[in-house]
């Protein structure tokens, strides 16, 4: 009976599997960062505008409040530029 542990991929397999994963991990992270930068607004005033509105009961006014108050924010930042 043999009691060594055997690896059911060789180690060159193992190396290439961990690099493709860390590629893939790489392209996830990437990809959500632009969703965040494609638009232009910072997650910050995302989460303020949603705190700001958060007192009204239906979705669609929350929705338009949110999408006012981040205008008025866009407009001041390119205000002051």
């Amino acid at each position: 009976m043999n009691t060594k542990p055997i690896l059911a991929l060789p180690h060159g397999a193992s190396i290439v599997a961990a690099a493709l994963s860390f590629l893939i991990t790489i392209g996830l992270f990437t990809a959500l960062v632009g969703l965040f930068l494609r638009d232009g607004t910072p997650l910050q005033n995302v989460a303020i505008a949603e705190r700001a509105c958060s007192e009204l009961a239906f979705v669609s006014e929350r929705e338009a409040c949110v999408r006012s108050f981040l205008a008025a924010a866009y407009d001041r930042h390119v205000a002051s530029r």
